[in-house]
């Protein structure tokens, strides 16, 4: 099985909806995702200096 995110105008979402159905399509709603959480993971993320760096240069 393969999945497929595709953007419906908001007019033709319930009859491109209801083809897929049809056909088997399994439609599963849009995930929300917590701000504050990607906010936290964001902060989280370090900063490498460019001594750090040079370990790849050699």
């Amino acid at each position: 099985m393969e999945r497929l995110t595709i953007d419906i105008p908001e007019e033709k979402s319930s009859q491109v909806k209801q083809i897929l159905k049809e056909l088997g399509v399994i439609i599963e709603p849009g995930k929300k995702k917590n701000i504050s959480e990607v906010r936290r993971k964001l902060a989280n993320i370090s900063v490498w200096s460019d001594e750090d760096l040079k370990v790849f240069e050699k």
